[in-house]
């Protein structure tokens, strides 16, 4: 069994929906789907995925609005993020109308809350969780460990590191999550962030001037 991925940036933010899968069973899941929910499944159709679940890294409008929609549509749960995320999520018609979002999303329900330690199945593949707070209270981080590829939302990004200015944000909670958390899981790791262009977590480590 294999991974693949495909990143779909969706919306104006421009957020990093992952369509990943088991090349095995052609069995998947969307991280984060964010919006633009017909593209995201015209994407899948295209590849040929069965999406079986929704994981969610954290709350915030762009990495959630669509998560019900997609439920909705497939029939399939939410999975994630932490409980903590609820502070988030529970707003989250609040948030869409003071961004001018185009339509009232449906309700995100997780199915599952996660925990640092615990495991997501798609298909024949397992990805760990790690809870990584700091942008967000209940932020989680998925990691594929056979392929070494971690989704990581808005903890780390190419360069730089996730906003903390938000209401529950720890600026000092987010860069230990990254250098106890993530960096430990080995440079050769590439990440997804939530917005922007891939990296690995050795070239953050050397490069990344929020991390020296």
């Amino acid at each position: 069994m294999a991974l693949s991925v495909v990143v779909i940036p969706v919306t104006a933010f421009q957020q990093n929906c992952s369509l990943i899968w088991d090349d095995a069973t052609m069995t998947g899941a969307l991280i984060d789907p964010g919006g633009d929910i017909d593209r995201v499944l015209a994407v899948a159709a295209e590849k040929g995925v069965t999406v079986e679940k929704v994981l969610l890294t954290h709350g915030h409008l762009d990495h959630i609005a669509g998560a019900g929609d997609v439920a909705q549509r497939l029939g399939v749960p939410i999975e994630g993020p932490h409980r903590d995320e609820a502070f988030w999520i529970d707003q989250l018609t609040e948030q869409t109308r003071m961004f001018g979002w185009p339509e009232t999303p449906a309700p995100v329900e997780p199915a599952r809350w996660l925990e640092a330690g615990d495991t997501v199945t798609v298909g024949g593949l397992t990805l760990d969780v790690y809870l990584c707070p700091g942008h967000t209270p209940g932020h989680v981080v998925f990691v594929e460990p056979q392929a070494r590829v971690a989704f990581v939302g808005d903890v780390l990004f190419a360069g730089s590191v996730g906003r903390t200015d938000f209401p529950k944000s720890d600026p000092d909670a987010l860069i230990r999550s990254i250098k106890e958390t993530l960096l430990p899981l080995g440079d050769d790791v590439t990440f997804v962030p939530g917005h922007g262009p891939a990296s690995t977590f050795g070239q953050e480590r050397v490069a990344n001037p929020f991390l020296r």
